[in-house]
């Protein structure tokens, strides 16, 4: 068997398991409902499911990435592996409200210890050039797919099998990958003498990120005026500062604040936190609004998201082309554009039909993710050193996941404030919730059409080319290897 085939073993392995977490992220969604009943949930409790599995998913990105650079990235993408199987098995045999959230959170930890160490891993079995870009092109598609998939997934359980299948699917497919990793997927690790984890940096960073997570999180509840918002928010400010503070003077911090000299890295994960902020909080403002202002059930819902889902994989391969053999700084505004395009587009719904009125904004979106999450892939990794990938892709993963957390919760609070002032006004409840979700909808395409000047200013052209010229240098040494 050839090396190139061993790399591709190994890179579909690693994106199964990526896939099932960000699948996770959405498939508790449409299943909501059933959960609250079942288990009894108090309405304000209700979205802790989704919430305390994004709080410890983005806070604990970046420590993750640091331990796969320094233990081996193989070992601990299985440590991260166990720990998302486990915790998903006990998430199916919760019997009470507290129990599930509790496990939901571990396995946002097991997520986030997963994703920067397969990423990393990736990027370290494939040389920068044409074969990477494929790579990660490849992996753009699956997560641009695995939200998607995950309402489609919950509908489709919940209805047939029972909410506690949703979590049982992740058990035979952890339990299968944990069992071939060691075999197919290659140990690698940062060469150093000493090990040194930044301790004081990783709690103040880990402790800032769960604390603005969980503000802007809990914010439309609470209201974003209240002292309990606005303490957290400072809190998290000041441990954020600290951490910029401690990274300046330890010898071996956990994020180098020289990497941000490469502005493209800068750029892409800004335009990663708008993407995230923009098309995650409208699979989330979409669910909603098809279950209670259209009537869908959480069938109906999970098959209406076939549009965006399949023709972004349809368009993967376009996408991936036009990025090596183009310019991705290009393709990636153009998908940026779509999306914003495509947000825009359904807020003008109201109470149509699905053919009419939301396959063609579904459509569009879907597009825009397949030409939108892969170049930005690429370019948030684009002239990285071996030693410092575990650290660039975690750092993209929490850019994207905050920018979910944050955009879920703006449009929840823009939806929640218009439908109270529609409601005052006279409006019908159908009504005011339409009109409630179409302004949140509104921001969502305002926020990813704001990543379009973010991509032409700080995305640098000529630190893309580099990594698109590497393809014609490093393709002849890599294919004779292969053979």
């Amino acid at each position: 068997m050839t090396i190139t085939t061993h790399r591709w073993r190994a890179f579909a392995l690693l994106a199964v398991a990526f896939f099932v977490t960000i699948a996770d992220l959405a498939i508790v969604n449409v299943a909501l409902p059933t959960i609250g009943r079942e288990l009894r949930f108090s309405e304000s409790n209700l979205q802790w499911v989704v919430t305390a599995y994004g709080l410890t998913f983005g806070g604990f990105l970046l420590l993750g990435g640091r331990a796969a650079d320094l233990l081996g990235r193989r070992r601990i993408f299985m440590i991260g592996l166990a720990v998302f199987t486990a915790a998903s098995l006990g998430c199916a045999l919760a019997t009470n409200d507290w129990s599930l959230i509790a496990l939901r959170g571990v396995q946002g930890l097991g997520a986030a210890i997963i994703l920067p160490a397969a990423l990393s891993i990736v990027m370290n079995i494939f040389a920068e050039g044409a074969e990477r870009n494929k790579a990660l092109g490849l992996w753009g598609a699956v997560g641009a797919s695995g939200a998607t998939f995950g309402v489609l997934a919950g509908g489709l359980l919940t209805r047939y099998a029972g909410w506690e299948y949703i979590f049982f699917l992740n058990v035979p497919i952890g339990a299968v990958a944990l069992a071939l990793t060691r075999r197919v997927v290659p140990e690698s690790r940062l060469a150093t003498e000493r090990k040194r984890y930044d301790p004081l940096g990783a709690v103040s960073v880990t402790g800032g990120l769960l604390l603005l997570v969980y503000a802007i999180s809990n914010a439309p509840n609470v209201g974003w005026g209240t002292t309990r918002t606005i303490s957290l928010l400072v809190a998290s400010i000041v441990l954020l500062v600290a951490f910029v503070a401690i990274e300046r003077i330890v010898q071996s911090p956990l994020m180098p604040l020289g990497i941000f000299r490469l502005k493209t890295l800068a750029g892409a994960n800004a335009v990663g936190f708008l993407l995230g902020a923009g098309f995650f909080a409208f699979i989330f403002v979409g669910t909603l609004y098809m279950q209670q202002v259209l009537g869908y059930s959480a069938l109906q819902t999970g098959f209406a998201w076939l549009a965006t889902s399949l023709t972004s994989v349809a368009f993967a391969g376009v996408s991936q082309s036009l990025v090596t053999r183009g310019s991705p700084k290009l393709v990636m505004a153009m998908g940026m554009a779509l999306i914003g395009a495509g947000l825009l587009w359904t807020t003008q719904a109201g109470h149509g039909h699905y053919w009419s009125s939301l396959f063609g904004p579904f459509f569009v979106t879907g597009l825009g993710t397949a030409f939108a999450f892969i170049p930005v892939s690429i370019a948030a990794l684009a002239g990285v050193a071996e030693h410092e990938a575990g650290l660039a892709s975690g750092l993209l993963n929490t850019s994207q996941q905050l920018g979910g957390a944050i955009g879920v919760a703006i449009a929840s609070t823009v939806a929640a404030a218009h439908l109270k002032a529609l409601s005052h006004q006279g409006e019908t409840a159908s009504a005011a919730l339409a009109g409630g979700f179409q302004w949140a909808l509104w921001v969502c395409g305002a926020t990813a059409l704001l990543a379009i000047p973010v991509t032409f200013l700080l995305v640098r052209s000529d630190e893309l080319a580099g990594a698109l010229e590497a393809a014609t240098v490093s393709e002849p040494a890599v294919d004779p290897a292969a053979a």
